[in-house]
């Protein structure tokens, strides 16, 4: 099997490169392949500096989703992170794109980082229950300082090019559209002596900033004080400004297990694979989606879809011809829908409660407020159904489809009918939802309670919720 890093050298500089589409995730592959590459680059006499960099759209933008759930496999990312830190030869990674999570502290496991123009970084690991496990707690702190560390740790959020300069976290960015062209750049400028590579772990641990650590935690506790990983998050970074990098290294190594453990870690990686597709119809062909579709009537979602349908390359009329092709119609509008387009009917929460009188091949149901909406099958089949829904996301309008009757409305019933637990009635709701067999994916019942109705993301949705508790019930 052909490995996803590769070796080879251009002058007297080596590159390692990953080619691991779509995102040059860190699967076990590509970590042994770039234990293996920076071995041979340090053992090849020519190569006086190495590079190293990412084909494709981005740098590596974080783990492998393919192995969540399941027992790590040699070498674990912190084993790499090392043999790239104690290269004899200095590695420049040249980053573009988005470095995320692992691969962002892969990059500060390298000895100089170099950034296209546009590129965003991130260690967003707290969204997922966890913490990043692999140095990013240690490494980080030692280049930003603790209060940078605190603010895009805790966060997860990402920082632009400019910021990340600013910070520390890249020592230069190139303009250039090339990351080779960017990384050995960056180490004909090391060999001339223009850059100093060094090791981010041998840098002295960061001043202590007990001000800010309160800060977040008191900030942490306003705001989430139900969440887990937040404030091991903030233990890990206090720890970079305590001692050796290896003490916080074990103890970042603590709390990531600690993480690991979690109900709510478990929670939001389900959240997180629940809003992967949920717009896909299961056995749906291809769906070319339509070019023309008549906005019929008044809706405050109108105006979103005007303002993305040039992007989209999709033309959105008042006035239904020959060519358009599907029609949302929002309620009481005068204009009828033709017969020979599909008619996708706009309805709130509460108007989708009894979908059987509804005359229309679709519904789109929308939550109160904007966000997340549904796609229902009435008298639609499943390539049409496909074809809307490809429609709405390049409009820029998320949505789950379902069929027959809308997870929406009933959820959202459900929630006004209990006003004393409303999660427990969308968790009585969601069993059934799931029975009616109205979802495609039973994800799809904690997707929509999670995102249009605010039921906790950390739970992982009702179903979810529901299920685990029958099942403790029946142990």
């Amino acid at each position: 099997m052909t490995s996803p890093v590769s070796y080879h050298r251009h002058g007297d500089i080596g590159v390692i490169a990953i080619d691991n589409p779509p995102v040059n995730a860190l699967g076990q592959a590509v970590r042994q392949g770039l234990v293996e590459a920076v071995a041979q680059g340090n053992e090849d006499t020519e190569a006086r500096v190495l590079v190293l960099v990412a084909r494709g759209r981005t740098f590596i933008a974080g783990a492998d989703i393919r192995e969540f759930g399941k027992p790590p496999q040699a070498p674990i990312l912190p084993e790499v992170i090392a043999h790239l830190e104690a290269s004899a030869k200095p590695i420049v990674a040249a980053l573009h794109g988005t470095p995320l999570g692992g691969g962002l502290e892969v990059a500060l496991g390298c000895q100089l980082r170099v950034a296209l123009p546009g590129t965003k970084v991130g260690l967003p690991e707290v969204k997922l229950g966890l913490l990043p496990g692999a140095g990013g707690t240690q490494r980080l702190p030692r280049l930003a300082g603790i209060e940078a560390a605190l603010d895009l740790i805790t966060s997860g959020r990402f920082a632009s090019t400019d910021e990340a300069l600013k910070l520390g976290i890249v020592d230069a960015v190139l303009e250039v559209d090339d990351p080779i062209e960017a990384g050995l750049a960056a180490a004909r400028d090391v060999l001339d002596g223009r850059r100093t590579p060094r090791v981010t772990g041998e840098l002295p641990p960061p001043a202590a900033d007990h001000e800010a650590v309160e800060r977040y935690r008191a900030k942490l506790m306003a705001e989430v004080p139900e969440l887990f990983s937040p404030f091991r998050c903030i233990d890990a970074i206090a720890a970079s400004s305590e001692g050796s990098l290896a003490d916080g290294l074990r103890r970042e190594r603590e709390l990531f297990l600690a993480c690991m453990d979690s109900p709510q870690r478990a929670g939001l990686i389900h959240a997180f694979f629940a809003a992967r597709s949920p717009h896909k119809v299961p056995g749906a062909g291809e769906a070319p989606e339509p070019t023309c579709i008549a906005l019929l009537g008044e809706h405050p979602l109108f105006a979103r879809l005007r303002g993305a349908a040039e992007r989209a390359g999709i033309k959105l009329t008042e006035h239904p011809d020959g060519d358009t092709q599907a029609c949302i119609v929002a309620p009481g509008a005068a204009p009828a829908c033709p017969a020979h387009c599909l008619h996708i009917a706009l309805l709130s929460s509460v108007e989708a409660a009894d979908l059987d009188s509804i005359d229309a091949d679709l519904a789109l149901v929308t939550p109160d407020a904007a966000g997340l909406a549904e796609l229902v099958a009435l008298r639609a089949d499943a390539t049409q159904q496909q074809a809307t829904a490809n429609a709405l996301k390049a409009l820029r309008q998320a949505v789950v489809v379902s069929r027959q009757g809308s997870l929406l409305a009933t959820l959202s019933s459900a929630a006004r009918d209990d006003g004393v637990n409303p999660h427990a009635a969308m968790e009585a709701a969601s069993l059934m939802l799931a029975e009616r067999g109205w979802a495609y994916r039973e994800s799809d019942i904690d997707l929509l309670a999670i995102e249009a109705l605010g039921y906790p993301r950390h739970l992982g949705g009702p179903h979810r919720q529901a299920i685990l508790r029958l099942d403790s019930e029946r142990a």
